[in-house]
């Protein structure tokens, strides 16, 4: 047994004649090692855990996509899990995929930061990061051995606005579904930029409402009358919501409205007229946030516990800009 388990291991302590005769039995009777003893012994299981809160939020797909390719072309396997949105489901997840001897953990999606102003609310990552390394994507959390990687938020909400005001708009309406740590920061750019520009803080255009095209219609003609002349949403489907109100009210876009989404999702290509959205790069992000994690699995000194990647704007047919 000891010896099948060396040739299994490539071990230099057995010869080639050995090691060929083993394998021919091997190949033979059709036996399939035992993955999770392997990396037992190998003290590695060449797996990495990935937590999303919902997989069928398009940004959250696209991202499990392209870490499972990235991890993949590493020799590296994944294990995904759902945990869904309240602080006790993330926290039992993640004990979930701390048993399963995982290399590493990723986390998709700001929510797993909080509001990003409250340290108790990630104090179960920075415990989770005592056993094995964390990676945050879109999303900054303080602590020893926890690696974050974020889309510039802020700056991209920013650049939106500024682009919206220098068309003429005043009144600009903002969408969004979440208090997490990624919408706070695409707030606080808008916020910016209007104060930046001497327009008023009006609360009353910050709408929030469910990820949901015909929910962010509807609140949107719930309104009492037109009181803004564009729409900027921290999702794409909040915006092809805005759209959709738009063409029920009559209102040529971008003539009498503009609308700009955020992430520059397949629903971009699906709304007519086309929708202007930010890219936030999620490939880069992807591909950042594996390469920094094989150089702390391979103990290289020097990695960067933050990391912020620039976003683009992607311009289509609901912006004049």
């Amino acid at each position: 047994i000891a010896t099948v388990s060396r040739v299994m291991n490539d071990s230099p302590k057995v010869s080639e004649k050995t090691k060929k005769k083993v394998k021919e039995i091997i190949e033979r009777s059709e036996y399939t090692p035992n993955i999770f003893a392997q990396g037992l012994g190998l003290n590695t299981m060449h797996t990495i855990g990935v937590l999303v809160p919902r997989i069928s939020d398009a940004y959250m797909s696209s991202v499990v996509a392209f870490l499972e390719e990235y991890l993949h072309d590493k020799g590296y396997g994944c294990i995904l899990g759902c945990s869904g949105y309240s602080r006790a489901e993330k926290e039992a997840h993640v004990s979930m995929m701390l048993s399963k001897h995982i290399d590493a953990l990723i986390l998709v999606g700001s929510t797993y930061a909080g509001t990003g102003t409250i340290e108790e609310e990630t104090d179960y990552i920075r415990k989770a990061a005592s056993k094995t390394p964390v990676f945050l994507i879109n999303g900054l959390v303080n602590g020893e051995n926890v690696y974050c990687t974020a889309s510039n938020d802020y700056q991209a909400a920013y650049d939106v606005t500024i682009k919206l005001i220098e068309n003429g708009r005043r009144r600009i309406a903002f969408l969004t579904d979440s208090h997490s740590y990624s919408a706070n920061q695409k707030r606080m750019g808008y916020e910016t930029a209007l104060t930046y520009s001497n327009i008023p803080i009006d609360k009353a255009l910050q709408l929030f409402v469910k990820n949901d095209i015909y929910q962010a219609r509807d609140l949107l003609l719930s309104r009492p009358d037109h009181s803004f002349d564009s729409v900027f949403a921290t999702d794409d489907g909040l915006a092809v919501g805005a759209v959709k109100y738009a063409g029920e009210k009559g209102l040529r876009i971008p003539e009498d409205m503009e609308i700009v989404g955020y992430n520059n999702s397949s629903l971009c290509i699906c709304s007519n007229p086309e929708l202007t959205s930010v890219d936030n790069c999620i490939s880069k992000v992807c591909s950042d946030t594996v390469e920094r994690l094989l150089k702390v699995l391979d103990k290289k000194e020097g990695v960067s516990a933050h990391n912020i990647v620039g976003c683009s704007i992607a311009r289509r047919n609901t912006t004049s800009f």
